[in-house]
């Protein structure tokens, strides 16, 4: 007689807080190599390369084509991933690590709005409490200091460059969501470094810089740590409806200003703490908002 219980957190949601996880520390290892003068295109390329060879031995594990079934779809889901990628490593390198995960983090709402247009997905009440949730959190977590202290000014140029790659994020996750109806997620993977290496070695040109023994070490964690956060993105678009499972991507704002407390010495204010309760809160109401609506319904029906 088996003994297994459904997990209370569903398997889509799991696999996306590990994603979240995976895409945080990937983050700090940018920015930790940036301070050594390694370029945005040098860090592409490193993390490109890594995360092709490990994908390509999953996809032979799997004894599965490379090449997929829809080309063109796959493709184009390579060289958008490429230019959000892009975006958000110089916004990492620029910013600082909660703000430019902060504004990476707009995506999940594009996501949301991208589902409905071209997956006909719909969007729960609970999935929009969490998102509103998760918005005015983000608002205070910019720290727009309403308290009279002077602002901490943002690079507008490195603003706006963190906001196009959250809108190429966006397109690429409901690209993955489409494409999971006919390609295995190993297949998947493995199409953004397949485009992702020789593009950004093409735009790095000349401007190599040769790393040490312990800069090389941190550019292959840029990879592993890539292919963690790529590996848990796909199953959870897979197995989850995409505005609702890039809703809980926001826990990477959490991880990524721990990480800079720790790590970078970023220490959040206030305004913070308040943002990440808030984020927090919208993920629970999206985990449990739908089931206590149900057994409340039942609830009701039965009296």
């Amino acid at each position: 007689m088996s003994t297994n219980k459904p997990s209370a957190i569903p398997v889509g949601v799991q696999f996306m807080l590990l994603s979240a996880l995976g895409f945080a520390l990937m983050s700090a290892c940018v920015k930790h190599v940036s301070n050594y003068h390694i370029p945005v295109f040098e860090i592409v390329a490193a993390r490109a390369l890594v995360s092709l060879v490990i994908s390509y031995l999953d996809v032979k594990r799997k004894k599965l084509s490379v090449w997929g079934n829809n080309k063109s779809l796959l493709l184009a889901r390579g060289m958008v991933g490429t230019m959000a990628l892009m975006c958000v490593y110089y916004s990492v390198t620029t910013l600082p690590l909660a703000e430019a995960t902060i504004l990476q983090y707009v995506h999940p709402v594009f996501t949301a709005l991208l589902a409905v247009l071209f997956l006909k997905e719909s969007i729960q009440r609970v999935t929009l409490i969490c998102i509103l949730f998760c918005l005015v959190g983000l608002f205070f977590i910019v720290k727009p200091e309403i308290d009279g202290n002077a602002p901490v000014v943002l690079p507008l140029f490195s603003v706006a460059v963190a906001l196009i790659g959250a809108f190429g994020s966006s397109i690429a996750y409901v690209i993955v969501r489409k494409l999971s109806r006919t390609e295995d997620s190993s297949v998947i993977i493995f199409y953004f470094p397949l485009v992702a290496l020789p593009v950004s070695l093409i735009l790095m040109g000349d401007g190599f810089v040769q790393p040490d023994l312990y800069l090389t070490c941190i550019l292959v964690l840029v990879g592993i740590f890539t292919q963690v956060g790529q590996f848990g993105l796909t199953k959870a678009m897979q197995t989850q409806a995409a505005g609702q499972a890039s809703a809980y991507s926001y826990v990477q704002i959490i991880f990524s200003v721990l990480i800079g407390v720790i790590f970078f010495n970023e220490i959040p204010s206030i305004w913070t703490y308040f943002g990440g309760a808030l984020i927090v809160s919208g993920a629970l109401i999206n985990v449990f908002g739908a089931r206590l609506k149900t057994v409340w319904d039942r609830r009701r029906l039965n009296a």
